[in-house]
């Protein structure tokens, strides 16, 4: 995490003091804002809509333990949510996944394979690789050697990942290797992924090799040493869940108000100041509104909300599709998957299967193994995920009871085993609206006007995933970022003004 500005001089020290924050959203890029705030002695209050906060990192109680139902794990890229993690003295629990790989399921006749090993995206380096064969048969392997062959210069500079690979390799490695794994790691289609973001520098690799499978490889023989294929990612034991209650431990520490069940209803700059109307959440009978008054606001909310509350600031945009997912926990006594057989998930060839990726989350963490374990190691838990972007999750209209039994014959078909009713134990079903991908074509410029618009208007902050791509590490260093650039404007740029007494940060209306 960033150094507090030097604020240590009085006259700073005082300013800080007299300025006023409020967060509008409770998710962890507004309690990640709130603690950059809260460090240098702004008074700060988080206004969150829900019962909790954390927004996609969500924990719940299934079978007795608590188990993530949102986020369950962070990518180590970048550091920046492991900085965070130390600073919040949770250092000690930090874990990474077992090894055993993934699958991929739906492959003609029922059949699943082992996730190829080196690769980008899914795409290989190799097509002749056995494991590669395995999946994309012959015929596929045949037509993705075609890529080597072919002139360098009618390669060009393609910015759809789907259109890319469909034209060098084919339509087998598009939808056997590149869509299950893209679906299962962004909810969205290769048609839509924008090449040059979500692989940095295999459009130059291409152009470099002549192929496109020769740019994976020159991309992988490119990585540091000891380096692993993918986004290596790690967790916390007990849960991700744990970050965030650390975190609003820390803002209590530190004097923040988290207050939940408070849904702000307008946003508004009168003057020098932000005025921000809110309600009870869910509460349509109560008559009963507050008023908050501020120096500083951020919104902290996911894309629909923050235009609707800033609409007079954010520039119109075009309907994006977001994708909805549904995850389906389950905790099954199954002595079946005591041997793991089809390592630490699964995600599918798109159409083959309602769902759209299964976790074998008691192979993947063995903490929580340890956790659920009973006398015996028949007890798992899986997450079953369903819907992508354009997808409505199948289990949208359903019951969590119907949705659990759904999800119990998905993952049945889908680790090969058989897996009756009575073999579970407990399930949870979380509804989310995921944000679009920072790699969708087109978002670039999407998040680029908003901005422009947000750093034009005084003591105005935006942050989320809608804006800084999904996943928290990118979320956490966004957050710092706008934080940061926040707070220097209050203590030396734009927005610092002479100290003045303290002024209550809210005030009650009828």
């Amino acid at each position: 995490m960033t150094d507090a500005p030097e604020s240590a001089t009085p006259a700073l020290a005082e300013r800080a003091a007299d300025t006023t924050a409020v967060i509008v959203g409770g998710g962890i890029a507004g309690l990640v804002v709130a603690l950059e705030f809260a460090k240098i002695g702004m008074r700060v209050s988080v206004l969150e809509t829900s019962e909790r906060p954390g927004g996609a990192i969500r924990t719940a109680e299934v079978a007795g333990v608590q188990l993530d139902v949102g986020a369950e794990s962070f990518a180590v890229r970048g550091g920046s949510v492991r900085a965070l993690i130390d600073e919040l003295g949770l250092a000690d629990g930090v874990v990474s996944p077992a090894g055993g790989g993934a699958w991929i399921a739906g492959l003609p006749a029922g059949g699943a394979a082992p996730i190829p090993a080196g690769g980008v995206l899914g795409i290989p380096s190799n097509p002749w690789a056995p494991d590669v064969r395995r999946v994309i048969g012959m015929r596929g392997a045949w037509r993705a050697y075609l890529d080597r062959l072919r002139p360098v210069l009618t390669i060009g500079h393609r910015h759809s990942l789907g259109e890319l690979v469909r034209s060098r390799l084919g339509a087998r490695v598009l939808d056997r290797l590149v869509a299950p794994v893209v679906t299962g790691v962004y909810s969205a289609r290769p048609d839509d992924i924008d090449v040059d973001t979500a692989a940095p520098g295999l459009n130059a690799a291409l152009t470099r090799a002549g192929s496109l499978t020769g740019g994976v490889a020159q991309l992988l023989a490119d990585r540091p040493a000891g380096a692993k294929p993918g986004s290596a990612v790690q967790g916390l034991r007990g849960g991700m869940g744990t970050l965030v209650e650390a975190l609003v431990a820390r803002l209590a520490e530190l004097g923040v108000e988290v207050q939940t069940g408070t849904r702000v209803t307008s946003v508004a700059r009168v003057g020098e100041e932000w005025r921000i109307e809110t309600d009870a959440a869910g509460d349509e009978a109560s008559t009963r509104s507050h008023e908050f008054r501020a120096d500083v606001v951020v919104i902290a909310t996911d894309e629909g909300s923050a235009r609707r509350l800033l609409s007079a600031t954010l520039p119109a945009a075009a309907d994006a599709p977001q994708p909805r997912v549904d995850i389906v926990t389950l905790v099954v006594d199954a002595p079946a998957l005591d041997a793991a057989p089809r390592g630490t998930g699964v995600l599918t060839v798109p159409g083959a299967f309602t769902a759209k990726a299964l976790t074998h989350s008691t192979v993947k963490w063995p903490w929580l193994a340890d956790a659920l374990e009973t006398g015996s190691r028949s007890r798992h838990a899986v997450r079953v995920s369903f819907g992508a972007q354009g997808e409505a999750p199948a289990t949208a209209e359903m019951s969590d009871a119907d949705a659990a039994a759904l999800a119990l014959a998905e993952a049945s078909a889908l680790l090969g085993v058989t897996l009756a009713p009575d073999a579970l134990v407990d399930a949870h079903v979380a509804r989310y609206a995921q944000s679009q991908p920072a790699s969708v074509i087109g978002h670039g410029e999407r998040v680029e006007a908003a901005r422009r618009a947000v750093h034009a208007t005084p003591g105005l902050g935006v942050v989320g995933a809608w804006l800084a791509g999904t996943g928290l590490a990118q979320v956490v260093p966004d957050a710092v970022a706008e934080a940061e650039r926040l707070r220097r404007g209050v203590l030396f740029g734009r927005g610092a003004r002479p100290a003045r007494a303290t002024r209550a940060v809210s005030r009650a209306t009828i």
